[in-house]
């Protein structure tokens, strides 16, 4: 499952620059994260970097974007090639 910012982000910057696939960006108002990018560090970390340095917890599971441990490496693998 990708994961999502939600809107208790306080735009601190600290989260793009650790997810491994690029799928951090600036939004409209708080940062985003691609699910078609996202693999919960799947294949670089064994936990998600961006929920490790988020200082005010507002990255959660996405619901919408629902996906086991095999499907998140599925698509590292395909991010990688």
């Amino acid at each position: 499952m990708a994961l999502l910012i939600d809107e208790e982000c306080i735009n601190c910057d600290v989260c793009e620059p650790e997810c491994p696939n690029e799928a951090i960006s600036q939004g409209e108002d708080i940062y985003i994260i691609d699910p078609t990018l996202c693999t919960e560090c799947v294949g670089h970390h064994g936990e998600p970097q961006c929920i490790e340095v988020c200082p005010v917890d507002c990255i959660e599971k996405d619901s919408a974007n629902v996906e086991d441990k095999d499907s998140l490496y599925q698509k590292y693998l395909k991010l990688i090639a």
